[in-house]
């Protein structure tokens, strides 16, 4: 289908340096599919974004419900940005329940677009609604764009020949055209992608390019807004060539190019749950990479067959949410016990139990860095955002095979699910860590150690290296030992060569000041929160610094003389404050105020910034 440009009356133009949007509407309106696209559109014209998708846990609430919203918000600008943005400029809702879950959040005075189709009697009485909300007052605070999107798509799609039924399923592409017009982004690369979506199936294709192209059209057309706006190009981002990324699909990335650099096979052996399945999917169009993929019947099976992938000389890693984690964890002592490389990837979300599968916390720290039996010690890495999911994950392989140890890899549903402009890196500047397995008899023994703690990898059949392997306690030689002398010892090892992972990893730079009154520690994805709370903070006067944790178990080297300095140090998290427990018993010397969230949404940059004023004031 041919784009076209309408003409109408001549209305201005606006430039503006950023903008939030809200899509929301029922889990089958495809608002997921609006905002990713609008998100790729974005990312093509140059501008810095982010993103925070929002979706229900129920595979398919009653429609029309409030549980069963679903939302998309991105944050796009001319200028460097850090986080989705606290609250929408504009909020599109396609039924009366998005209006009532996502109307607090609007800013005052902002812009609600509506779809009146979905106002019946019947739609308010799903959505638990008294009255209409478009009647009686509720809204006279912001600017409301009502329109009949039913109608228009049909209206659009007279000549298909699809049902009406699919006819209304075009919807979120009429909204999304209409969103491009106010907006000025292109409309081709959905287009394109529209093509190739539905390429064998024509009819769909044609659809909801009209739809599209309808939406555009009426903005100028129809006159509904009172101009358009200009969002330009950023040009603060460093040179380079970009390309959208969301967190699952770099630590897919990573965990190719990790296995790659250490010069052996990737073996992931998983099981679905919310919100990892996309890197098994992700992982499974990697073959041509060498990549195995085994979906598992269960989580246990799922780590088992990694764990034996290792043994058998190759990268085993398995990937999982809180749940799957709890499961896996009698495996993970096994895989510490036999001290062979393993990476776990623990995509966290609400809790406990199952908790909000499709909600962000921050809640299996010390589940990753305790939570097995026995003492058993296990680095953990942090990603921050899907930016630097990639290096991470890479850095989570390097630990693995170099310390000859299971790493467990966080991440949260806001990073797995969330999206900004990633540079992509030179591959050259990255050293290899290759792999030497041991075949030399002469002296060997299992679990002697080099340098720093890590024991020989024999690989299963290499002439007269036969050595026993499995869950018990096993002297240096490998044979099994009940001996309490050496059990002391072997235990006292492993904590070591865990320990010496510190001696490899940065210490954090610290951003502002290297000394004062507060210090802003945080870790995961409250990265760009924290950066735009402290920002915000320092405009109002505050003297501020902020440091952010990756490695965060062992803790790097020098973070005690760093918090020595500062009088205090704030740590917002969402979870009840387990990092902050962590600090405490770490380095107990030290002033550690915590700040947890646990409502399943990431910290606002307001609360950040609000609550460093009340402690510098107080």
């Amino acid at each position: 289908m041919t784009t076209t440009q309408p003409s109408g009356a001549e209305l201005p133009l606006q430039q503006i340096d950023r903008v939030v949007i809200r899509f929301a509407g029922d889990s089958g309106d495809g608002m997921q599919i609006t905002g990713n696209q609008f998100t790729l559109t974005s990312a093509l014209v140059g501008n810095d974004l982010a993103t925070l998708p929002d979706f229900p846990a129920e595979i398919r609430a009653p429609v029309g419900t409030r549980p069963g919203v679903s939302g998309f918000q991105i944050q796009f600008s001319s200028s460097d940005i850090h986080t989705p943005g606290d609250a929408p400029d504009v909020l599109i809702a396609m039924n009366p329940a998005a209006l009532a879950v996502n109307i607090k959040d609007l800013k005052s005075g902002g812009t609600v677009v509506v779809n009146t189709g979905n106002f019946k009697d019947t739609d308010l009485k799903k959505a638990k609604c008294d009255t209409n909300p478009l009647e009686d007052g509720s809204l006279d605070g912001y600017r409301v764009i009502p329109i009949d999107i039913n109608a228009r798509v049909l209206e659009a799609l007279a000549d298909s020949e699809l049902s009406t039924k699919d006819k209304a399923r075009c919807k979120n592409f009429y909204t999304l055209g209409l969103m491009y017009w106010v907006y000025s982004r292109p409309l081709e690369p959905t287009m394109n992608w529209l093509a190739d979506k539905f390429a064998k199936k024509p009819e769909l294709v044609d659809a909801n390019q009209t739809a599209l192209q309808a939406g555009y059209n009426a903005g100028d057309i129809q006159e509904l807004f009172q101009g358009q706006y200009s969002v330009p190009k950023t040009e603060e981002l460093p040179a380079g060539e970009y390309r959208n990324i969301m967190g699952n699909q770099a630590v897919a990335m990573g965990l190719v190019a990790g296995a790659q650099l250490a010069h052996l096979k990737p073996v992931l052996g998983s099981y679905p749950i919310t919100p990892a399945s996309t890197i098994l999917e992700e992982l499974a169009a990697f073959k041509h990479y060498g990549v195995v993929t085994i979906q598992a019947e269960d989580e246990i099976a799922a780590i088992c067959a990694a764990i034996g992938a290792s043994f058998a000389g190759c990268l085993g890693i398995t990937s999982t949410s809180g749940p799957g984690m709890a499961l896996k964890g009698e495996a993970m002592g096994l895989a510490i016990s036999t001290e062979l490389p393993l990476v776990i990837v623990d995509i966290q979300r609400a809790g406990p139990s199952t908790g909000m599968p499709t909600k962000v916390e921050q809640s299996d720290l010390l589940m990753a860095v305790f939570g097995r039996n026995g003492d058993a010690p296990m680095p953990v890495i942090a990603i921050s955002r899907p930016s630097d999911a990639f290096e991470l994950t890479i850095e989570a392989c390097r630990i693995a095979v170099q310390y000859m140890t299971p790493v467990i890899l966080l991440s949260d549903n806001f990073i797995a699910n969330g999206a900004e402009p990633w540079c992509l890196p030179d591959l050259s500047t990255f050293k290899d860590f290759p792999v030497t397995f041991t075949t030399e008899k002469e002296g060997h023994q299992t679990y002697q150690r080099n340098e720093i703690g890590s024991r020989p990898w024999v690989k299963p059949g290499t002439p007269g290296m036969e050595f026993r392997i499995g869950g018990l306690e096993k002297s240096t030689d490998g044979n099994i030992s009940y001996d309490a002398d050496n059990h002391q010892s072997m235990t006292e090892q492993r904590f070591q060569k865990v320990a010496n992972v510190a001696n490899s990893v940065p210490t954090p730079a610290i951003d502002g000041p290297d000394s004062g009154d507060l210090l802003v520690l945080g870790w995961g994805s409250t990265v760009g929160i924290l950066t735009q709370g402290v920002i915000d903070a320092r405009k109002d006067g505050a003297n501020v610094s902020r440091i952010h944790l990756t490695h965060v178990w062992p803790l790097p080297n020098g973070l005690d003389e760093i918090f020595g300095r500062f009088k205090a140090i704030l740590v917002p998290e969402m979870n009840m404050g387990q990092m902050t427990r962590l600090l405490r018993s770490e380095l107990p010397s030290h002033n550690f105020i915590s700040y947890p969230k646990v409502t399943g949404q990431p910290f606002l940059t307001t609360e950040i910034a609000g609550k460093i004023k009340d402690i510098l004031k107080g």
